[in-house]
C-alpha cells in the first residue's frame, strides 16, 4: 500500500510541476530597457501678451532612456512601474520621472495602458527666450519644476524587442509625445 501512495504521489507531482513552473513562468514581471526620442511642448502662451519682440521657444526635442517593469494580474491585465531620463534641445535642459503603468495586454503581447507618476523638468531659460546670452546663474534662477503627469501609451513586440509610443501631460499644461524601442528582459 505504501508503494502505491508513493507512486501516486510522484506521478501528481510529476504532472503538477510542470504546471506549477508555467504558472511561475506567467507571474515573472516583464522589464524593458530602451531608447526614446520625442517632442515636449510646454504649452509658453505669451500670444495675448502686448510684448513687442518678445519670442518664446516653448518646443523642444527630448532624447533618453527609459525602463519599465510589468506585473502580470491575471491573462490581461498589467500593473507596473516606469522610470525615465531625457536629455533636451531648445528650452528643455533635461527631464526625468517616474510613473505607475496600468494596462491590458493582447494574446498577441501588444499593451496598452494608463500611466501616472511625477516628471521634473530643466528649462534652459536663455533657450527659452530666445537669448543665449541669458545665464540663469547669474540671477540664481531655479530653472527645474516638477509636477505630475498622466498619459497613455502603447507597445507593439517584435520578437525580443518592444515598439513603444506615449503621450503625456504635465498638470495638464505641457503635452510631450515620445516614441522608443526596447529590448525585453
Amino acid at each position: 500500500m505504501k508503494k502505491i501512495a508513493i507512486t501516486t504521489i510522484a506521478a501528481f507531482g510529476a504532472i503538477a510541476l510542470p504546471t506549477a513552473a508555467q504558472a511561475q513562468d506567467a507571474a515573472k514581471p516583464e522589464v524593458t530597457i530602451g531608447a526614446q526620442v520625442g517632442l515636449h511642448d510646454l504649452a509658453v502662451d505669451v500670444d495675448d501678451a502686448e510684448f513687442e519682440d518678445f519670442d518664446i521657444d516653448e518646443s523642444g526635442e527630448i532624447y533618453g532612456v527609459f525602463a519599465a517593469v510589468d506585473f502580470p494580474l491575471g491573462e490581461t491585465l498589467f500593473v507596473g512601474v516606469e522610470g525615465n531620463a531625457n536629455l533636451g534641445s531648445g528650452p528643455i535642459d533635461a527631464e526625468y520621472g517616474v510613473s505607475g503603468r496600468f494596462g491590458l495586454k493582447t494574446q498577441g503581447g501588444s499593451k496598452i495602458y494608463a500611466r501616472g507618476g511625477y516628471q521634473w523638468v530643466d528649462i534652459d531659460a536663455g533657450n527659452l527666450i530666445n537669448d543665449p546670452d541669458f545665464d540663469e546663474d547669474d540671477f540664481d534662477l531655479d530653472t527645474t519644476a516638477g509636477d505630475y503627469l498622466v498619459g497613455v501609451g502603447v507597445e507593439f513586440p517584435i520578437s525580443s524587442l518592444v515598439l513603444r509610443a506615449n503621450v503625456d501631460t504635465i498638470a495638464f499644461d505641457t503635452l510631450r509625445g515620445t516614441v522608443g524601442v526596447g529590448i525585453k528582459f
